[in-house]
């Protein structure tokens, strides 16, 4: 085990952390920004690391396509080649299964894709997959696993809990690296809390040295996502990192925290950068809305980031979905929030200020108080009261 992870603060469920890996000691919870292939689409390391990124995530599926494994081994790993002294965490690849459905077909062996590159078969097995992150070097490696959506039903989803258990074992036996890389298994089991409880179980006996709630963010209704969320958290290690897989969005990351989770990784924040939308403590602003237009306010008057020091919402709202440099200037903002949203939420942990935290976060999302349902009855079960956040009912 190449990892250490002792805990700061608490409340209730949630808890702050420090994350010692071999490459960089991170605070939880902890945001990873999605660097598919060795990048983040429009920033460099140096302004990462500025905003304060601890860790990258990249794909395994796509790094061994472009520019393959054995290169990358040859250059001295990832890291070397991309020239990032933090720490980076590489994906199984298993999430192409649902992403690339039309191209694979899932077998106990393996999945076999079609490349998107050139065409020809690749057979992913849960050997290749470790051979290739050993090969890699990331922090953290993802054991691969059999996933589907949640809004499967039927004998796929306990066909793929099963598969996932199975894999695991492959995966511990492939991996060369344990000394230097950390292995996490991934909780699946779909929207069945059995299937669910089955799969935490067993992978929770093989002592890994950390753990992932996988299968969400792929379409489930919110109340079906935290339950499963709470579930999972509840029943893994207090001290070993737990992983929400796909998960990017503040709201889902506040409550997700407050539920005891301590990972995150997403797209959405350079995503939704690309189309001109930017994050604030509001929720979101549109600068491509004429209402921008002549607007000589930053994007976020609390924010510090470079982007709101220099720039208005009008020199934004010229340069959003025109010009490569808006959707990097909004990208670096976004990334910016999400860093300064993992630092508070630890800082509010450590200090014994969480649920305060907590309330001033939704005040500033829901100002009228309407806060969702599902987000209410994951605090009570979080042990967080917001009850002064949100508008009495009225008949």
């Amino acid at each position: 085990m190449a990892l250490k992870f002792e805990v700061l603060g608490k409340f209730n469920r949630a808890r702050a952390a420090r994350l010692t890996l071999p490459h960089f000691i991170c605070q939880t919870p902890l945001f990873m920004p999605v660097g598919t292939q060795g990048t983040i689409k429009g920033l460099t390391n140096n302004q990462l690391e500025e905003i304060g990124c601890q860790i990258i995530l990249g794909n395994t599926y796509h790094l061994a396509l472009r520019p393959g494994a054995e290169l990358i081994d040859d250059l001295g790993g990832l890291h070397k080649f991309m020239n990032w002294k933090r720490a980076l965490l590489t994906d199984s690849g298993g999430f192409q299964m649902v992403s690339l459905l039309h191209l694979a077909d899932i077998t106990e062996q393996g999945v076999t894709f079609q490349s998107p590159v050139d065409g020809k078969p690749m057979l992913l097995t849960p050997e290749e997959s470790i051979q290739i992150q050993n090969k890699i070097g990331a922090d953290i490696i993802m054991a691969l696993d059999d996933v589907v959506k949640t809004t499967i039903t039927g004998p796929r989803i306990e066909e793929a809990m099963y598969r996932t258990l199975r894999w695991i074992d492959r995966c511990i036996a492939a991996h060369k690296r344990p000394d230097a890389q950390n292995l996490f298994g991934i909780v699946q089991g779909g929207l069945d809390p059995v299937l669910r409880d089955i799969c935490v179980r067993g992978l929770v006996d093989r002592n890994l040295p950390g753990y992932a709630i996988g299968g969400l963010a792929g379409g489930e209704d919110k109340d079906s996502f935290w339950r499963v969320v709470a579930q999972c958290t509840a029943a893994l290690p207090e001290d070993k990192p737990r992983y929400v897989m796909g998960v990017g969005y503040p709201l889902d990351i506040v409550v997700c925290s407050a539920l005891g989770a301590d990972m995150y990784d997403c797209v959405y924040p350079t995503r939704t950068a690309r189309f001109g939308t930017a994050l604030v403590p509001e929720g979101v602003l549109r600068l491509k809305n004429q209402a921008m237009a002549n607007d000589e306010r930053p994007i976020d008057s609390t924010c510090t980031c470079m982007v709101c020091r220099n720039y208005t919402r009008a020199y934004l709202h010229c340069l959003v979905t025109k010009d490569a440099m808006g959707s990097q200037l909004v990208s670096y903002h976004n990334l910016s929030y999400m860093m300064r949203l993992s630092k508070d939420l630890h800082t509010s942990l450590v200090e014994g200020q969480f649920p305060e935290f907590v309330r001033g976060f939704l005040r500033a999302q829901f100002p009228k108080g309407n806060v969702p349902e599902w987000v209410c009855n994951a605090m009570e079960v979080a042990g967080v009261d917001i009850s002064t956040c949100c508008a009495p009912i009225t008949s």
